[in-house]
């Protein structure tokens, strides 16, 4: 059964599933979708137009679907998309997109986000996404399946983490985050493979020890550009080298380090900024 009580205040275009569990003093918007099995604490604030999946968990004093922190936006229609057993912790803070950031911020599914956290405007996070406490995210950043972030880092807008990454904790984050590797420090850069990640993950020793030349060629050796074309060449059959060497490449060829600079809509950008 769906309980509700009574002191929280639902809207009534709210859809509310079945077994949802909503505590004291919480505020569900106009137009939210709460999945099956989801539970709200005491003192959540569901913002307007925000899709929860099933089985996801709000601790109190979370704000997630506001509206987002932009200058450019201007109250249109914009949405919050989350999938399934998330578990979000106190405090914790995530916004609405942006009319001219793509209207959307997704949140995947099995995702830990820890204590105080920050997803602004337009960001995508994938599956099994861990940020610890404090961790800044800035409009439009993406972070791929299984990346994990220490407490206190902060990434620029458009940074891209790579898939299994890790960031390490306080660290500024200005430029893409490979996947796979540890990134860490004041700025960031790549200081070693993530093995224990890789191992937690399952994946394969042979594969770890690839990923490992991978990473002496790319980040201890000559020129990264040069050292994705050999590693291409040598293993072109391990998927993981391919995902590589393309977030090297497409990071190389963004504005500062950053591939997804160069999807930013720059006449509406120009346009709404002038």
């Amino acid at each position: 059964m769906t309980t509700i009580h009574p002191t929280a205040v639902i809207d009534s275009s709210a859809q509310i599933a079945d077994g949802v569990e909503i505590g004291a003093w919480t505020y569900v918007g106009p137009g939210v979708e709460i999945g099956e099995g989801t539970v709200l604490r005491e003192h959540v604030h569901i913002g307007a137009n925000t899709t929860m999946g099933r089985g996801n968990v709000v601790a109190p004093f979370a704000a997630v679907g506001g509206e987002p922190q932009d200058r450019k936006f201007h109250g249109e229609h914009t949405v919050l998309r989350m999938g399934h057993e998330n578990d979000i912790r106190e405090h914790v803070t995530i916004h609405r997109g942006t009319g001219n950031g793509g209207g959307e911020t997704v949140i995947g599914s099995n995702c830990l986000i820890m204590v105080g956290a920050h997803i602004a405007h337009d960001c995508i996070l994938g599956d099994h996404v861990t940020l610890a406490n404090q961790v800044m995210l800035a409009g439009h950043v993406i972070v791929e399946d299984g990346a994990a972030m220490g407490g206190g880092a902060a990434l620029h807008h458009f940074v891209t983490v790579g898939t299994m990454a890790f960031i390490g904790g306080l660290s500024r984050v200005g430029r893409d985050a490979p996947p796979y590797m540890i990134s860490e420090g004041h700025p960031a850069d790549v200081r070693a493979i993530n093995s224990i990640g890789l191992v937690r993950s399952g994946m394969s020793q042979d594969t770890i020890d690839i990923l490992k030349t991978c990473y002496k060629r790319l980040f201890r050796g000559g020129p990264a550009m040069e050292g994705v074309v050999a590693l291409r060449e040598e293993f072109p059959e391990v998927a993981e080298v391919g995902r590589l060497c393309d977030a090297i490449e497409a990071a190389n060829k963004g504005t500062h380090g950053r591939a997804m600079e160069n999807a930013r809509p720059d006449d509406r950008w120009a346009k709404a900024d002038g």
